[in-house]
């Protein structure tokens, strides 16, 4: 019998984000901490209970769509198997990636029919990729964007805003929409641990936006119930963009999504500070239905519990949880 994942707050949960590995080919700053750890393979999900997990939340929890993760999702070694494998579920797949190793699956997305990819850029110009990143791989990714609309991909570009970082090149990627159908969403800099967040170094929803509108006539675009994203197209653009305002106008009173990290816990909330293991009890052959269903039913209104970003102790909380690379995402 098929149960859904409702919350203490009627809603309803039907998108689960899967993390493949907590290893990056990247070192982003805003994602990892300075001195990056990672989990021993025999503390991460294999690649059956990967497709068994989400076979049953598929199966007995109807789970409607699924996002992998990573850390860096294609570095997982047997990743192409891996999505393959999930491709045979009755879901809508989907994958976030840096888009280094993109050019070696394209053949594989289009086989299975995965058409929309989400990749992280943060900087149009070569250098300040390669200060954000610690990494020389620019002209890379950028080629295996440029490659991915070629073939008709349906390409979202997700760039993390942060001052001082790349406040600077906002209007370069609005221009970049101009004559390139790319769907560029703008991200809020969010707190985790190890990643030096601080209220001072957030660029709010409103204050892009400003910056945008005071160059560009823009008009704004309907967005799902569910949309994390403010959406905006330049009148007469190919491509549009979007702002994701997770810490100043979180989106939470619609939110569907729920978290498996690499090592098999269960997240309710990005922001939580509790999680569920799950991969232990499977291992030994225990129902864990009962645990996902009490996870979800305990999730909290707002942001895991701990409300607004400005107040002190909620950023002391933050900095004591997991870095990015390690939730997912």
């Amino acid at each position: 019998m098929l149960n859904q994942l409702t919350d203490g707050y009627n809603r309803t949960h039907d998108y689960l984000r899967i993390s493949l590995t907590d290893k990056c080919n990247l070192n982003c700053s805003y994602c990892m901490p300075d001195i990056p750890f990672y989990l021993p393979n025999h503390e991460l999900l294999s690649d059956q209970e990967i497709v068994k997990f989400a076979e049953l939340f598929v199966r007995d929890f109807g789970i409607q769509k699924i996002r992998l993760t990573g850390g860096e999702p294609l570095v997982r070694k047997n990743a192409a198997e891996i999505i393959e494998s999930l491709s045979r579920l009755p879901v809508e797949l989907a994958i976030t990636t840096n888009g280094v190793l993109l050019d070696r699956f394209f053949s594989l997305f289009e086989k299975i029919g995965m058409k929309s990819l989400n990749i992280s850029l943060d900087s149009l110009m070569p250098e300040n990729f390669n200060t954000i990143t610690k990494h020389d791989q620019f002209f890379k990714v950028f080629e295996n964007i440029n490659l991915g609309l070629a073939k008709g991909f349906h390409i979202k570009i997700n760039t993390v805003i942060k001052q001082g970082m790349n406040d600077h090149e906002i209007l370069d990627f609005i221009e970049w929409t101009r004559n390139s159908p790319v769907h560029v969403r703008f991200i809020e800099f969010m707190p985790f641990d190890g990643n030096h967040w601080h209220w001072e170094s957030v660029v709010s929803f409103n204050q892009m936006l400003e910056k945008i509108e005071n160059i560009y006539p823009i008009e704004k675009l309907e967005d799902s119930l569910q949309s994390t994203a403010k959406s905006f197209r330049v009148k007469n653009y190919a491509g549009t963009f979007a702002v994701i305002s997770t810490v100043s106008e979180p989106f939470c009173q619609n939110c569907n999504r729920i978290r498996l990290t690499a090592d098999g816990k269960m997240r309710n909330c990005l922001f939580s500070q509790n999680e569920i293991d799950l991969l232990t009890p499977f291992r030994d052959g225990k129902d864990i239905r009962p645990l996902i269903q009490n996870c979800v039913a305990n999730k909290k209104a707002e942001r895991g519990g701990l409300g607004g970003f400005d107040k002190k102790e909620a950023k002391a909380t933050y900095d004591k949880g997991r870095c990015m690379t390690s939730i997912g995402g």
